[in-house]
This record gives C-alpha cells, structure tokens and sequence, in this order.
C-alpha cells in the first residue's frame, strides 16, 4: 500500500546564490538588527551554514564585496572602526517596504491629487461631463460635446451658432494636500513574548515615507516614537529604530503630534498611531507618573481629554492596535469614539494593508 514518507525540509535554494536575493534577506535583516551591519552579516553567515544560501561560484564574501562595490555598505574609520550602511542602502530599504506592503498600489499620474465630494477647477479630471455653468474655466470645456451639442439644437450651414446652453465642461477633482502624523510605540512590550512588533511598524512608517515621496510629494509626513517621553525621528532614523525600556507615555506622543500638526498649514491633517499596549505613564513636571498593571483611571482619563482635543482641531485619530485583550478594546472603543476616528485591531501580518486602506480612504474625501 502506497503512503508517505517524511524527511526534514531542506529549503530549494538552487540558483539561489545571486546578489539579488540575498540583498533581500540581508534587508530584511538589517531592520530587524536596528541597521547593525555586522549583525545581520552574522546572521547571513549563519543562514547559510544552516541552509548553503550559497555556493562556491558565488560565496558570501562574494556577496559582502559586492556590497562594498555597489555603494550599499562602507567600512568606518576612528575609533567606532566597523561597517555601516550608507544611503544608498536606506533608500532601498525604503523602496523594498512600499514594494511589499503597498504592491498592489498603482502610482497616479498626477501625483499630489486627492480626491474630494465636490468639484472644483483644479486637479485631475474625472471624465464626467456636465453644462457649462457661470465661472468655469475655458479649460475645461469639452468642445467636441459641445459642438456636437450646437449642432443638433441649430444646425449646419448659415443657421448654425455655439450658445453657452451648448457648451459643456469635465469635471475635475479638487487637489487637496494631506498632512500627516505616524505615531509608533516603542515601549518594551513592543518585543515582549517573543514576538517583534516593531519591525513591521518601521516597514509601515518606511512605505509611507516613500509612498509619499513618490506619489503625494506635496504632503507631509512627520514620524515620532513614544515611550516614557516622544520624539521625533527623521526618514533616516527609521532603520535604526529599537525599542527602549519604557512605559507606554500615549498622552505625550498626541501632544507632539497635534503640536507637529498645528505648524502644518494644509486642511487635511490625520494622525496614525501604531501601538500594542494600554497607555501607562504620564509625566508631571520632571517626574513619571507609571502604572503598568490595568488602566489607570487617571491616565486613562487625561488619555481620552487629549482625544477630545483633538476631535475639536479637526484631526481624526486612527489607532492600529496590535493586541487582542477584551480590555484593551475597550479602552480603543471609548478613545476611538470620543475622538470620532477609527480604529483596527491587526495581527502583525494585515497590519500594512490595514494602513494602506485608511491612508488611501482619507485622500477619497476632505477630513474635516
């Protein structure tokens, strides 16, 4: 009688060996090392210890040089002698997120457009017609209909006249440009069981950097990090992000980045919060107010004040919240209600589509 027969899994790797696949594990790796060069190389070498990632045409010192010779990577002089990546590499760390988390997305061809309820004389056009009406622009008039309509209304020959209830124009979409906040945790439970959360959450902030680099360059985008105290991060620092031994401070990120919001002079203003924990800290002066155990009702409730303000400054709050506890959610719902947001309860692997939808939607309409 035929059956099964059951062997160790041994990965196929053949042809594997090409600078191009292993650039992409070596990418993967340097955001899960916070940008340490030599760690991810170690962890390269042991990978294919385990698993002949390469062969002897093409072996990792092979690999390692090609980095060098492509601008990837530099070796560092002085006293903090060693390896680094270079910026050649962080852009293509940038790249590499957007192609795995927003893959699907298909770049507009008038870049920095977003979409609204109503129309207006600017923008990308839509290809509804409709009549011409009193302060449109010439620009828009749509002169074959319109023609087409002086046509049959006067006919042809000496009789025939173009009157203003022939023309007809194309509707365009108003151009309205999007500010935005990225608020990500880095307190410790963020690597707490096992589990790395805050990879995904740089790949996020990484993709939406480049999403809108590329195809909403009129927007911006500020990134800050919150643990005890919150800070703000550049583009560059993103690779390099660890989570730090602290307490979830969620009331000082929404401080800053209403604060980063109010300098912003554009309509449109959001806030994205990725976290996987209850807020359990506030500071008083130069003191830390902590409570890790439940929700403290004080924290809570200058938690929900700041929800509250904000909701009065017009800017919607969406909280991605990586975490499955019944009482957690709660505490989301009321935030998410006395803001007037949205919020999403993701695994790790939705979380960048998850994103991608929200981010997409609040370009479909004028956030008020």
């Amino acid at each position: 009688m035929k059956g099964f027969r059951f062997a160790s899994y041994v990965p196929n790797i053949k042809g594997a060996a090409d600078f191009d696949q292993l650039f992409d594990i070596f990418q993967q790796l340097l955001l899960i090392f916070a940008g340490d060069v030599a760690a991810a190389l170690d962890y390269m070498n042991e990978l294919d210890r385990q698993y002949n990632l390469t062969s002897d045409a093409y072996a990792m010192a092979d690999f390692i040089q090609d980095l060098k010779d492509k601008g990837y990577i530099q070796e560092t002089e002085g006293e903090g002698q060693g390896i680094q990546m270079t910026a050649k590499s962080e852009k293509s760390i940038r790249k590499r997120s957007l192609e795995e988390i927003f893959g699907k997305l298909k770049r507009s061809k008038s870049a920095g457009n977003h979409r609204s309820t109503f129309s207006g004389q600017g923008g990308e056009k839509t290809g509804d017609l409709r009549s011409f009406r009193f302060g449109d622009n010439l620009e828009q008039i749509n002169l074959t209909e319109s023609l087409k309509n002086a046509q049959v209304n006067s006919g042809l020959g000496e009789s025939f006249q173009l009157t203003e209830k022939d023309l007809e124009v194309v509707e365009t979409e108003t151009s309205l440009n999007t500010s935005t906040v990225l608020m990500i945790d880095v307190s410790h439970s963020m690597i707490l069981y096992g589990e790395d959360r805050i990879t995904p959450a740089k790949k996020v902030a990484l993709a939406m950097a480049e999403l809108i680099k590329t195809r909403y360059p009129k927007d911006t985008l500020d990134i800050l990090v919150f643990g005890n105290d919150a800070w703000t991060i550049q583009l560059k620092d993103i690779p390099y992000l660890e989570v730090g031994p602290y307490h979830t401070n969620t009331v000082a990120g929404l401080e800053l980045a209403m604060d980063l919001l109010r300098r912003r002079k554009n309509r449109n203003k959001q806030i994205f919060m990725i976290t996987d924990g209850k807020p359990t800290c506030l500071k008083e002066g130069i003191n830390y107010y902590k409570n890790a155990f439940g929700l403290d009702r004080k924290i809570v409730n200058k938690t929900l004040t700041i929800a509250a303000q904000a909701r009065r400054m017009n800017i919607p709050i969406t909280t991605f919240m990586i975490a499955s506890d019944p009482y957690l959610k709660q505490f989301v719902r009321s935030f998410t209600e006395v803001n007037k947001g949205r919020a999403y309860y993701s695994n790790l692997d939705g979380l960048g589509g998850f994103v991608l939808e929200d981010f997409e939607r609040n370009r479909r309409r004028n956030v008020r």
